[in-house]
């Protein structure tokens, strides 16, 4: 950051583009020691000094560094990761692979559960941050804009995945929600299916395969599609009552996407308590693959993701990073595939 210019720089590299709190100082228009007082003791200053400082802090995004005891070019050896839920075993796959990754590299990974609410993520970011781990991963690319702030600001390596976007925070790896969208969609035409339903949690990554999965079906000629929304992180349970719900609401359904295994077993279950066929009558697909899902009966097709791909890359970027090696390809597209079984 140049001394005439107030916004923090985008980063490059660990260190470099960190907002530090003598650029709050200097925007506040007061020395550091007395922003630092404001910050740690507000009692110890006026009520017109303490504003000042934390407007500056709001605008810079800054996070106190506290670990600030220690020399600032020593590393912490430690990474952290948000994943929405640490009980849905989605993404489970992905952090093992993270975690063993990291530990062949001598770095340990602190995981946190950050749910699917954004005023949650950013708790956790300002906590985490002002660690200042050697890196950060995070599940998907919506963040609040507060919390996207914070960590440009921060000058940590930021690897956000099991998401696609141009324009990453720092670094990405995941793929594409809209393509799964169209592709589950091209599938099942392909088996003949007309009367089309999805089944899709309320967090924003299965939106996007839900609005994509529609607009599909829509250019396909296949007119409206079923739509239940259930809360995430999504259960059998839930799987069973939208089933339901969609048998009530849309008589005559041939297939149905489901945004997660989990839901796509609850409305297999719930099928065959009502004595519909899976796939005579029903063709079921769901998303994740996850180990259970072969071994249903009928197996179920499911979405497969690599997560272990997505975890191994996330570790290589954040190390690569931290120990001051170039990263040239900032974002990887992990793809995806559908693995076709009896349950379509």
């Amino acid at each position: 950051m140049n001394d005439e210019d107030n916004t923090p720089a985008r980063r490059t590299r660990r260190g470099s583009g960190a907002v530090t709190l003598h650029d709050v100082a200097r925007l506040a228009g007061v020395a550091p020691i007395t922003a630092s007082r404001a910050l740690n003791t507000p009692g110890q200053v006026s009520k017109a000094l303490l504003e000042k400082v934390n407007d500056a802090v709001a605008r810079t995004g800054y996070v106190p560094n506290r670990m600030a005891g220690g020399l600032a070019s020593a590393r912490s050896r430690l990474v952290a990761a948000l994943v929405p839920t640490i009980s849905g075993p989605v993404f489970m796959e992905t952090v093992r692979s993270l975690n063993e990754a990291l530990a062949a590299q001598g770095y340990q990974l602190m995981l946190g559960q950050s749910g699917y609410a954004d005023s949650r993520e950013d708790a956790l970011l300002d906590a985490i941050i002002s660690r200042r781990p050697d890196g950060i991963v995070l599940t998907g690319i919506m963040h609040s804009p507060e919390g996207r702030k914070r960590l440009l600001a921060a000058g940590i390596p930021v690897v956000e995945t099991w998401d696609l976007t141009p324009t990453p925070i720092d670094m990405l790896v995941g793929f594409s929600h809209v393509d799964v969208g169209r592709a589950v969609v091209d599938f099942l035409y392909a088996r003949g299916r007309r009367r089309l339903a999805v089944i899709a949690g309320d967090d924003e990554r299965s939106k996007r395969r839900q609005q994509a999965f529609q607009a599909a079906a829509h250019a396909a000629g296949l007119g409206e599609v079923a739509v239940v929304i259930v809360p995430a992180p999504t259960t059998l349970k839930s799987g069973r009552s939208a089933l339901l719900q969609l048998l009530q609401t849309s008589p005559g359904l041939d297939a149905v996407f489901c945004s997660s295994d989990l839901l796509a077993l609850g409305v297999m279950t719930e099928a065959q308590w009502r004595g519909i066929k899976v796939p005579e009558q029903l063709a079921v697909l769901g998303f994740g693959d996850l180990e259970f899902a072969a071994d249903l009966q009928p197996a179920l097709t499911s979405v497969r993701i690599d997560g272990m791909a997505i975890g191994r890359q996330a570790a290589q970027f954040i190390v690569d990073r931290a120990e001051g090696r170039p990263v040239d390809t900032r974002v990887v597209d992990v793809g995806f595939s559908i693995v076709p079984r009896d349950s379509t």
